[in-house]
């Protein structure tokens, strides 16, 4: 029994696919599969239900999940102790990021990190915030950027990058355009175009709305900051952004805040507190890198 041969199994258990556990390991689906074979043999028992289109796991499959995830924590434990010792930094670092970000500072990060640790491997992956917190969470992803609306995930380290107050976005002509003061119960009695579930900024609205039991009518979702202010600049109702998003826009829309809007919408690293010396290394270096302005995203 290999640990290559527990790492593959181990992917294919999480991603439910020989094709994605491949493209994750890095090497052919036929490897992938080869390699499980062998373990089974040595095992002797099946691992996977192959007859489903998804790779499921069998009783045996089950059994092992943990006990393999163990092995392949305490192979790494020991590398790292070694590194430790020699002041070597080495491995896979997966970094997650909130679809429809541009933020600069991050990339400065990686890349200053790259530059000092070139034995690490880095990957970089897009998603929604909730879904990149359960893979944080889970160990899939060590480090990952995200819009929330709360400063302190359950069950994980933070470090906010950027707190912001919500606007609505409008065209001059415009109702709330015209309104010097603006408030939520203003916004609401419009059509509103925002996030899709799953975002920070999305979570920030929501809970301002919650909490002054108001039930805005969501017109139009979309992912990215240019797409909400696309539709809003066409009428299509009111955007809900960041003022730094907003800021990007002045040339086409009016940006208000919205006064009695109490939640704010964070910008925040987040990581297991059980991290690797990689994930401390890449976190010194992003406290360097967002010491300057930091350009909107979200």
């Amino acid at each position: 029994m290999e640990l290559r041969q527990l790492e593959y199994f181990v992917a294919v258990a999480e991603e439910r696919s020989f094709t994605r556990a491949a493209e994750r390991v890095h090497i052919s689906q036929p490897g992938v599969s080869a390699q499980i074979r062998r373990l089974e043999r040595e095992l002797g028992a099946d691992l996977f239900d192959r007859s489903a289109r998804t790779a499921t796991l069998t009783a045996a499959g089950k059994a092992a999940l943990e006990p393999a995830r163990a092995a392949l924590a305490a192979a790494a434990a020991v590398g790292q102790a070694v590194d430790e010792v020699s002041h070597l930094i080495r491995g896979r670092l997966t970094i997650g990021m909130v679809m429809g970000c541009t933020l600069t500072p991050l990339f400065d990060a990686l890349a200053a990190f790259h530059q000092a640790h070139p034995g690490v491997e880095l990957s970089l992956l897009e998603d929604n915030s909730d879904r990149l917190v359960e893979e944080v969470r889970a160990g899939a992803i060590d480090v990952a950027l995200i819009g929330t609306a709360t400063a302190d995930p359950e069950g994980l380290e933070a470090l906010t990058i950027l707190s912001e107050r919500l606007v609505v976005a409008v065209p001059a002509g415009h109702p709330l355009a015209k309104q010097r003061r603006v408030t939520l119960r203003d916004v609401v009695a419009h059509p509103i175009v925002c996030m899709p579930p799953g975002t920070g900024l999305r979570s920030a609205w929501d809970r301002a709305c919650a909490a002054q039991d108001l039930q805005p009518e969501i017109t139009l979702q979309a992912g990215a900051a240019d797409a909400i202010a696309g539709l809003a600049a066409r009428g299509l109702g009111a955007a809900i952004l960041s003022e730094s998003m907003a800021a990007s826009y002045r040339d086409r829309l009016t940006a208000r805040t919205i006064d009695d809007a109490e939640t704010t919408a964070l910008l925040a690293l987040v990581w297991r507190s059980t991290s690797s010396p990689a994930v401390r290394e890449l976190l010194v270096h992003a406290r360097q890198a967002f010491t300057g302005p930091v350009p909107s995203g979200r």
